[in-house]
């Protein structure tokens, strides 16, 4: 197989284009998906282990590789990394190094895995291990959010989805402040990808835990990517598509403000509608034409 640069995040194809009325050549952007190999090591003198392997879309990997060790609870502050960058040596493989006194045996005895572009949890010892992992965190964060500023988002990270514009094949995640502004985006194949890259951002902007952060996801909220912005403290979660159920459960359990289906005319609170307010929301829906609940 060949590896292509890490930075493409999109492959050029021949293709044939078929209408009703005939085909014709053509060519046609589609995303990128490479495997990633993350290996760790706790001090300089150690030997890397491999971690976890994820299919993703090449592009801020070592974000990928920091956010994917703070959602597992392998780091809890930036002093914990080393050293963190892609091999020298080798494609598609981050290496990170992390203080000596930190503990990776159990871990990587027992969390070792393949993921998928779209399995965040595949091949995880056990979903129990996922929630212990969180340890009964709550998230923090009293601001209320208006419901008029949350609707305009998923159009505001729209925009900056580069990649999706000429592929059409990858999910987007936006990272905003409580005013709106749109601080990070990234894009993957995967949606749990999407998340760690930006969460690794944060973290190493030193900005975490999130409390006054609005983290978007442009489409379903599962499990796996609530699990994430918990880990991270993020206090409201807004999606563009549905969330599940054990997603909702772990969200109310964790006092984070859970949002599905946003969009320009309606969203569905089913966490912690505490932060929330309507700010005029509900009038300027109902002046909209075409607007429905």
């Amino acid at each position: 197989m060949e590896i292509r640069p890490a930075e493409a995040a999109s492959v050029s194809f021949n293709i044939e284009r078929w209408t009703r009325t005939g085909h014709v050549p053509a060519s046609d952007e589609v995303v990128a998906e490479e495997p990633l190999e993350i290996r760790v090591r706790a001090g300089d003198s150690a030997a890397y282990t491999t971690l976890a392997v994820t299919m993703r879309t090449p592009g801020h990997d070592v974000e990928l590789g920091i956010g994917f060790l703070y959602g597992e609870g392998l780091i809890t502050a930036p002093t914990d990394v080393v050293r963190a960058q892609p091999s020298e040596s080798e494609p598609n493989i981050v290496e990170i190094t992390l203080g000596a006194d930190r503990d990776l045996g159990l871990l990587a005895d027992a969390r070792r895995f393949y993921t998928t572009s779209s399995c965040g949890l595949c091949g995880r010892s056990s979903l129990d291990a996922v929630v212990a992992a969180l340890k009964g965190r709550y998230v923090a964060g009293d601001e209320r959010i208006g419901a008029e500023l949350l609707t305009a988002l998923p159009s505001r990270l729209r925009t900056r989805q580069t990649v999706f514009e000429t592929t059409g094949g990858l999910h987007g995640c936006g990272l905003f402040d409580t005013t709106g502004r749109l601080l990070t985006v990234r894009e993957d194949v995967g949606r749990h990808n999407a998340v760690d890259k930006v969460l690794g951002r944060a973290f190493l902007d030193g900005v975490l835990p999130a409390s006054d952060r609005i983290l978007v996801l442009s489409g379903r909220a599962g499990f796996e990517l609530i699990q994430k912005a918990v880990m991270a403290g993020v206090s409201v979660v807004a999606a563009v598509g549905a969330p599940t159920s054990l997603a909702v459960e772990l969200a109310r359990t964790a006092d984070q403000t859970l949002i599905g289906f946003l969009g320009a005319n309606r969203l569905n609170v089913y966490a912690s509608a505490r932060r929330l307010l309507l700010d005029g929301a509900a009038g300027a829906w109902a002046d909209r034409p075409g607007a429905g609940p």
